[in-house]
This record gives structure tokens, C-alpha cells and sequence, in this order.
């Protein structure tokens, strides 16, 4: 039973880590996205709410390890497609979009894996409370 737990709980978080290289994806193509001249940063928002959230839920289910994968398969499908992108466009931009994309997908991220393995690791080292004896109930006296 234990082993079904871990392994569903490693699908679990290879599809949190797929869906976090798809956000980054759709937050790329989004970058650009304006209602007439004023710029909408969805894709910044996006990024602020879901990566975060991947990585906290992928420590949960996996461990401090697994926490990292998420923020991992983001950053390098945010650089691998933003600077050689398909056909060998370029998607991140020299402006400010891009670089609220970049920064609201890392920094609340590394700050939620930084809580994370900090976490964990005060876990492993908070002394371990002595196991609670059994104890017999108290007997009570026999009246005859």
C-alpha cells in the first residue's frame, strides 16, 4: 500500500511539473497581449498565482526534491522558448512584460521552495518525542 502511495504520489507530481512547462508555454504566447495600446500582464498574473502553487503541492506530495521540478521545467521552458523559440523567434521581449513574466514566475516560487526545504528540514532535525507507553488501566478496587 505504501509503495501504490508513492508512486501515485510521483504521477502526481510529473504531471504537476508537465503542467507547469504547459503554463509557461501559454504564458509566453500571452506575453504580448494588449487591449489597444495598454498592455495586459495575464501572463505575469498567471505566473504569480500557478507556480507557486505547483511548487507547494509537489513538496507536499513528494518531498523537498520533488518541490524543485515544477519551478525547474518553468524556468528552462521560459528560456529555452522565450529566447530560441519555434522557428527561431524570439517571444521574450525586451520590455517590461517580459521581465514581469520572468519575475513573477521565479522569485514567489523560490520563495514557496525555500519554505519548503526549510520545512523539511526542520522536520528531520526536531527531536523525536519518546513513543507513548502503553499503559495498563488503573485497577479498581474489589468490592465484595
Amino acid at each position: 500500500m505504501v509503495n501504490e502511495d508513492r508512486a501515485h504520489a510521483m504521477l502526481v507530481v510529473g504531471l504537476l511539473t508537465v503542467d507547469a512547462a504547459l503554463l509557461a508555454m501559454m504564458e509566453l504566447m500571452f506575453l504580448t497581449l494588449a487591449l489597444g495600446v495598454v498592455p495586459l500582464p495575464i501572463s505575469a498574473l498567471l505566473a504569480l498565482v500557478s507556480t507557486p502553487w505547483l511548487v507547494r503541492r509537489a513538496g507536499e506530495l513528494g518531498g523537498a526534491g520533488s518541490a524543485s521540478a515544477p519551478l525547474i521545467a518553468w524556468a528552462l521552458t521560459v528560456a529555452v522558448l522565450g529566447l530560441a523559440g519555434p522557428g527561431g523567434d524570439v517571444l521574450l521581449l525586451g520590455d517590461w512584460s517580459s521581465l514581469a513574466l520572468v519575475v513573477a514566475g521565479l522569485v514567489p516560487a523560490a520563495f514557496v521552495l525555500g519554505r519548503v526545504l526549510r520545512g523539511k528540514r526542520t522536520a528531520r532535525s526536531a527531536p523525536q518525542a519518546p513513543p507513548a507507553e502503553a499503559t495498563a488501566p488503573a485497577s479498581t478496587p474489589h468490592i465484595t
